[in-house]
């Protein structure tokens, strides 16, 4: 796959709730009554949804969100699937493979005990006709609240040789999708490293051929309130990348790719998205508009200095991967 193009686009100037009426997915309120089991555990309820299905913003303060990880998280929480999708499905285009992929574990929780602000990931998985694919796989990987990738098989750019990562294999995980074509992973919210937006990896197969590959991201006024004032994230200051700066993805297309959240009762974050694969491999890719770029830099810093030598930012896939156009070695 080729890196995306670079696109001049100038940055959005929308509040959360305006982005993220644009997502499209005409989501009905979810009833209380058909909650998310398998994100963390209890019989907890949550907020109402909107028409939309997007963030509710009820006036609890932002310290209100929890830390301490995915073992706070109560669950219960809403099925935000729980109306449909409705007819309409947009393919979900391809973004790069990035150099951080790494071997990854079939299981739900993916934070290996992590703190963090505790995140609840729902993904349903349909096809272009709306249809959901049950037996597909879901494999996601993301930066720790530090900004560190985890494994000693990822390159060094990713864990700035940082030992707990190199050791670890936190934020990296794949699940099946059941009859219906969900799954969910228990998580951290993700933390932000120079020259890049907040973000989650994720690429989605059907027997073991990778149908997309691409990234997921978050509405900026939601990244800057937890990296600003949430415990652990704020300990590194602003970040010093957008959406709308992002080099992966240009300002008028992160709408698109863009998570819809909503604060739990409990203080963890329910995130979901709706995936749209291609219906055969025979079918056309379509790629994410480019972004306009972001300032230079990696996992946990790096002065300034930019990639190690043969790395690319970010930009594409470490070597030897092929850049997200078939699966990664397991």
């Amino acid at each position: 796959m080729s890196n995306p193009v670079r696109n001049d686009t100038p940055p959005i100037d929308a509040t959360r709730r305006k982005v993220l009426r644009g997502i499209g997915l005409a989501l009905a309120a979810a009833p209380l009554g058909r909650l998310l089991a398998a994100c963390g555990e209890g019989t907890s309820t949550a907020e109402p949804m909107s028409d939309a299905g997007t963030f509710i913003d009820s006036g609890v303060p932002a310290e209100s969100w929890a830390t301490g990880g995915t073992a706070v998280m109560r669950g219960g929480y809403p099925d935000p699937f729980a109306s449909g999708i409705g007819s309409a499905c947009k393919l979900t285009c391809e973004a790069t493979l990035g150099p951080c992929y790494a071997r990854t574990l079939e299981r739900q929780d993916i934070s290996e005990g992590h703190d963090g602000l505790p995140v609840c990931l729902a993904f349903l998985i349909v096809d272009e006709t709306c249809k959901p694919i049950p037996g597909a796989s879901v494999d996601i990987w993301h930066a720790a609240p530090e900004g560190l990738y985890s494994g000693e098989d990822a390159s060094t750019f990713c864990t700035s040789a940082d030992a707990k990562a190199v050791a670890a294999r936190w934020f990296r995980g794949v699940q099946t999708t059941d009859a219906n074509g969900r799954v969910q992973f228990d998580t951290c919210f993700p933390g932000w490293y120079s020259s890049r937006t907040i973000h989650i990896h994720f690429t989605v197969r059907l027997n073991g051929q990778e149908y997309v590959t691409s990234q997921l991201f978050f509405d900026d006024a939601l990244d800057d309130e937890i990296v600003n004032t949430q415990p652990l994230y704020n300990a590194r200051g602003p970040r010093d990348t957008t959406n709308a700066r992002d080099n992966v993805v240009s300002a008028d297309s992160v709408v698109d790719y863009l998570f819809q959240t909503q604060r739990m009762p409990d203080g963890a974050m329910l995130a979901w998205k709706t995936l749209v694969i291609r219906s055969s491999l025979d079918a056309a890719r379509c790629q994410v508009p480019g972004g306009s770029g972001g300032n230079p830099g990696g996992p946990g810093g790096d002065g300034g200095m930019g990639p190690p030598p043969g790395g690319d930012g970010g930009m594409g896939p470490p070597p030897g991967f092929d850049g997200g156009m078939g699966p990664p070695p397991p």
